[in-house]
This record gives C-alpha cells, structure tokens and sequence, in this order.
C-alpha cells in the first residue's frame, strides 16, 4: 500500500508558513522525531463505507473507525471542516479501563419468562469483564501522540471554530502547554473546572480530588461564548430580593421594576419585567459544579467506561455552536457528543479507535433517529476489537516470545532459536499511529537507540511493520547505517494481524410469518450462534472460578447448546447483497434479555425471531463482546 501524506496546515500559500509559527516550548524525548513527521503531514489512507443510516448525504454525519490522525487527514481530504470539537482523550492515568460483557438470556425461554414476569437485576445477571483500553504511557510519548493529534485537529477546524479539551491532573497541565504552542496563548479563552458533586471519598494523605479540567481555545475573532444560551435562570425570589428597588405590578398582575438605558447624560427610565430579569439569568462562570457525573444506575448510562453526562455536552454545544454547525469528538467513546449534538440540530463526526465505540455511538443514534455513514479507516490494521486487545492477542499468535535479561522496553520480548540463539522482535504501537509505518525515522532509532544496547549474545532481531514508506531504500539505510553485524529481518505484521479476525457462525431459518401482521410477513428464526472467541473468554472466566473454590457468590456461566445466549445484536439487510450495509431490521438484545428494534426499547424478551418486510440478503451478528460478522443469506 502506497502512503500519500495530507499537510497539517493550509498551504504557506494561504498565508500560513507550515511550523515556521512554533518553537518547541516543552522538551521531551524524542520530540524533533514529531517535528519531522509533522513537517511531513498526515498519512492518508481509503475510508470504506461499512454502513448507512437514515439518509447521510443530507447532512454529512459521520462515524469513523480508526486513529484521529487518519481521521483528520481524510476530512482534510474529502474538503471537510468541524465548527466545534471537545475531546475527552486518554489521561494519561495508568488506569485499565474494562466493559462488563452481560450473558443474555435463553430466548427460547422468553415465553416462560414472559409468563411469570419475571424482572431480572444486575446482580443477578451472568457477566465477565473484557478489557477495552488502557490509559497507560510513557510521558513523553503521551506528549508526542497529543502533539500531532493536536495539529492534525487544528487542521480540519473552520476559521470561527472552538476545542474544549477535557483531562485532568495526570497530564493537563503539560497538555496546556502544547495547546499554547498549537492554537496560540492568544487563543486560549477558559480554563474550566468541572467539579462534579457527589462521590465523597476519604482519601488518606491527601485532599479528595473531584474535579476535572476543560481547556478552552478559540480561533474565532468576534464572541466565543453565547453566554445568553448557557446563562443559569435566577431564583424569582433571592432575584427580587438582590434588585434592591420597588417592585411594581400590572393590572395582569406582572411584576416590574424600573431601570434605565443610554449614556449618563441622556438616561431615560424604562419599566422591566421581573420574568424577563429571572429568564435572563446569570452569566455562567469558569467553575462548573451544578453538572454531577453518571452514577451507576443513572438512566443516561449506556455502559460505556469514562462516559459524560449529556448535560455538560448540551452546555458546550449551546454555548460554541450554532444550529446547522459541525461537532466533531476525535475520541468519541460513548456516543454522547454525536447524540447531543443530534439533538440540539447539530452535525457531528465521531471517530475512535475502538469498535465499541462505533457500535455503542451507532446505537445510540438509531434510537434518535439519526442519519449518518459509518465509515472504516483502511490504514492495513485489521484490528480485534481495540488496539490493546489487539496488542496482547498478537502476543499469543506470534511464535512464543520470551523475556531476556538485559533487553531494553523498546523490544516485545525475544524468539528462541536453535542455531541463533535470542532473538529480539520490534513491533509497531497500535495505539500510536505514528509507529504504523516503517519510515527512516523509526529505522535509525532502531538501529542507533535500541540495537547499540542490545545483550551481546543476539545474533539477529526481527522488525515488524504494518506500512512502509519505500521498503528498498528502508534496505539501503539499513545497511549503510548499521553499526553492528547484527542481522535485521523485516517482516509484514498484516499477515500475522490478519489471523486475529475470525468470523463467527450461525444458521436460521426463514418462514411465512403466522400472524396477520400483513407489513412483515416474513419469520426469520436464529436458531443457532458460535462464536469461538466468546467461548473461550467464557472458559477462562470458569477456569479462574474453579481454580478458587473460596470465592464467594461464584456461579460458572453456562451456555446452551444453540449458544443464543452470546448474542447482542442482530441486523438484516433486505436491501442489497453487497457494499455498505443497511439495516432494515434492526435488532439489539439488553443485558436482561429484553428486544430493542430498530432504536425502540421494548419489555418484551427476544424469543429468537424477527419479522421482515421482505426476505433478506445478508445477516450481521454482533456478540456480546463486540465482534462483528456479516454473512450472506443462503
């Protein structure tokens, strides 16, 4: 795959030098790497259109499956800027963030269970915990990674266009710093305290820490804020009572107070209503404390790890966007940015990594109705489920690898060879899209940063790559550069990423539906569903039970044998066979078991089936841990 790279900014032609406008303010490990790359641009890869809803070429929504660099050089691309943008990026915490994966019910007891009624609590459901990411970096390359993701974001910003980027006290204030450098002091609008009630915590040894930070910049230079529309309604009364003047009444009964308007040597009076006063409110100021965060049981959680609550969305969108303007969240997590916007009249483009991400911001705007394309960044990263996962699953299908004393961080581990002895493996970072393709850059770090300090027994090492700029002059340097007699073999990761993705299975059966419902006449029965992957995290999670007969409230997970049980969500296309797909018949199974069709929630358990307006052409699966499979209808 031949790389094309997009510019970070306009060309200088536009008025605008590229870089010449930054000095490096915060020194870091290998940050004039980042500058070079950035001096190159952002590499642009194909999207593929996976899917549409509604009507999207009317708006222009997308959902975006892939790295905010790629993101970014696409819309730069396709023309495409965003009038708004608030991210919610990794923190830098060390923190591994997990989703409970929910074993649904049996649907072919639905009947039983819709006889008896029965209601079903969450601790009564069987679930295991499957890692979705982990906020774990090295400082320095934190700072690298947000420094281009930064530039690349800044790209596709409109002229009036705000950020508001959310962290806390891990990395935000180094983060604030580069927002300097990137957007310029002079840009900077609000520092944002959002201090979230509740949550009371005794911290031993230090104070309880119960507030994030929201940074604020602004290329607009007229008014940043429509403080009228985030403005907080006063209290009629403690209002009253702070005019400090008489209050009069209409005949209606209206209550008014005089005021008065122009300059000191031509004031005249005017009578003010005191429902207009109290309408009006007061200005909103930098601390946020009246917004509390999603607590477990709040109804607005769709189960999504690190999610906010649509309340500080709605007060950012309103306050930095107008109706018919572009939001665009880089690291969309749950949805709610894209769903928020939907619902002010916004547009939105939601991009992340991870595909429950898409899945779960998919969701979400079905139930709203929404219209959007969901697109897929084709960067040759064939990715399981999210590039942790994806890390540590690789690890399993490589040959074993090993640890060697002496062998710096830099290298995955090391192979055991017969006649070679160790042999230590390089492998690109799947959370960093600027290791993704084999350029000089990362060559010579190789081969003058980590090779020098490798143990003196290794004969040979082994790089793996996803993309590579020019593979013979990658050759070339290696040979011209190479300080030791150390061999080093080149190999394509896609091969071996390509393993990863193993489709699922499942039968059915279509019939004529027996009911007079005239609009469906069509049945189609799921009748049986494998998936190996889920299988196997099931058994591990029983395996760990069994190895622990101590613990306490363990119950193993058992699946029946039409194994229906590990399914979230079914769709059918009855549309077309092929290209992107389009749900006619839109199922999703809740954690109790109960069906949504088509966005609409129900009471009602799944009992295997689903009525169509007209037989289908394909079938997408998705099981409960967020695989998805397509299979065509034979």
């Amino acid at each position: 795959m031949s790389i094309r790279y997009i510019p970070f900014f306009p060309d200088p032609t536009h008025g605008q030098a590229i870089l010449d406008n930054f000095k490096r303010t915060l020194r870091y490990s290998t940050s004039d790497d980042y500058k070079r790359m950035v001096r190159r641009g952002m590499p642009l890869y194909d999207l593929s259109t996976t899917e549409t809803v509604g009507l999207p070429e009317e708006n222009g929504n997308l959902l975006i499956h892939g790295e905010c660099l790629a993101a970014c050089a696409a819309l730069r691309d396709m023309g495409r800027t965003v009038d708004l943008v608030y991210i919610d990026p990794p923190f830098a915490s060390g923190a591994d963030y997990a989703k409970k994966i929910f074993i649904r019910r049996n649907p072919q007891k639905a009947a039983e269970l819709e006889e008896a009624e029965q209601t079903l609590q969450n601790d009564e459901l069987a679930a295991f915990e499957e890692k979705m990411y982990g906020d774990v970096w090295e400082k320095s390359k934190y700072l690298n990674w947000m420094y281009t993701n930064l530039l690349a974001i800044k790209s596709v910003m409109s002229d009036n266009a705000s950020i508001y980027v959310h962290l806390d006290w891990h990395i935000g204030h180094y983060v604030k710093i580069l927002m300097d450098e990137v957007f310029g002091e002079d840009n900077f609008v609000n520092e944002i305290i959002w201090h979230y009630p509740g949550r009371e915590m005794h911290v031993p040894n230090k104070f309880n820490a119960k507030h994030d930070t929201i940074f604020l910049y602004s290329l607009r230079s007229g008014d940043v804020i429509n403080s009228k529309a985030v403005a907080i309604p006063y209290d009629r009364e403690e209002r009253i009572e702070g005019l400090r003047r008489k209050v009069y009444k209409d005949e209606d009964g209206r209550e008014w107070v005089w005021e008065t308007r122009g300059q000191s040597n031509g004031q005249e009076p005017y009578k003010r209503y005191i429902d207009e006063i109290v309408a009006d409110g007061h200005a909103l100021n930098d601390v946020w404390s009246d917004i509390p965060s999603l607590r477990g049981n709040d109804p607005a959680r769709v189960g999504y790890a690190t999610e906010k609550p649509p309340a500080l969305l709605e007060r950012i969108i309103q306050a930095s966007s107008n109706a018919g303007d572009t939001v665009a969240d880089f690291f969309g997590g749950s949805g709610v940015t894209a769903a928020v916007a939907q619902k002010l009249g916004r547009k939105f483009i939601h991009v992340d990594v991870g595909v429950n991400s898409i899945q779960t911001a998919r969701d979400r705007l079905v139930a709203l109705r929404a219209s959007f394309e969901v697109k897929e960044v084709k960067d040759g990263v064939s990715l399981f489920r999210n590039p942790i996962q994806t890390m540590e699953k690789l690890l399993t299908v490589l040959p074993r690898l090993s640890q060697l004393e002496g062998l710096e961080k830099v290298w995955a581990g090391a192979l055991a060879d017969k006649r070679l002895g160790p042999i230590p493996v390089w492998l690109p970072n799947l959370l960093d899209s600027a290791s993704l393709v084999l350029d000089e850059m990362t060559i010579l770090r190789i081969l003058h940063g980590a090779m020098p300090n490798l143990p003196p027994e290794v004969k040979k090492v082994v790089v793996y790559y996803i993309q590579v700029e020019d593979l013979e002059a990658i050759k070339r340097l290696i040979n011209e550069q190479r300080e030791t007699l150390v061999e080093i073999e080149l190999r394509d990761l896609k091969e071996v990423l390509d393993e990863l993705v193993i489709n699922d299975n499942a039968s059915w059966r279509l019939e004529k539906n027996a009911t007079e419902d005239l609009t469906n006449p069509w049945l189609l029965a799921i009748t049986h569903f494998s998936s190996d992957r889920v299988r196997q995290k099931i058994d591990e999670y029983n395996q760990r039970g069994d190895a622990n007969p101590g613990k306490k409230g363990f119950k193993p997970i058992r699946i029946s044998e039409q194994g229906l049980e590990m399914l979230e969500a079914v769709a059918v296309d009855c549309t077309s066979a092929q290209g992107p797909f389009h749900a006619d018949c839109d199922l999703k199974i809740d954690k109790f078991g109960h069906s949504i069709l088509d966005g609409r929630k129900t009471n009602r358990f799944w009992d295997g089936t689903l009525a169509l307006s007209s037989p289908p052409l394909r079938l997408r699966f998705r099981n409960i841990c967020g695989d998805e499979t397509i299979l065509p209808f034979e």
